[in-house]
């Protein structure tokens, strides 16, 4: 699987949420609703989620290993920075 588009919407806020992205996979399947969010030791992506019934939060939509994660990631990200 390929990730064959990414789009990323900068967030204009106060808060620690910079921008909303969707990434297309084989240009037949798409994720909205990822989040890029700042911490104190950079940025990462939190998958679309939804709050349950006891207050957490649960993902809708997640990778099954660390090496789709990071090149999730890594597409956002490059995007991100080229918007800068």
């Amino acid at each position: 699987m390929q990730i064959t588009d990414v789009r990323v919407r900068k967030v204009t806020s106060q808060n620690r949420m910079k921008a909303i992205a969707s990434v297309t996979f084989d240009d037949v399947f798409v994720v909205h609703d990822i989040k890029v969010i700042e911490k104190d030791d950079g940025l990462f992506i939190a998958m679309p989620s939804k709050k349950i019934p006891n207050g957490e939060f649960k993902d809708i939509a997640h990778p099954l290993n660390s090496e789709t994660r990071e090149a999730i990631k890594n597409s956002i990200l490059a995007k991100y920075n080229e918007a800068e």
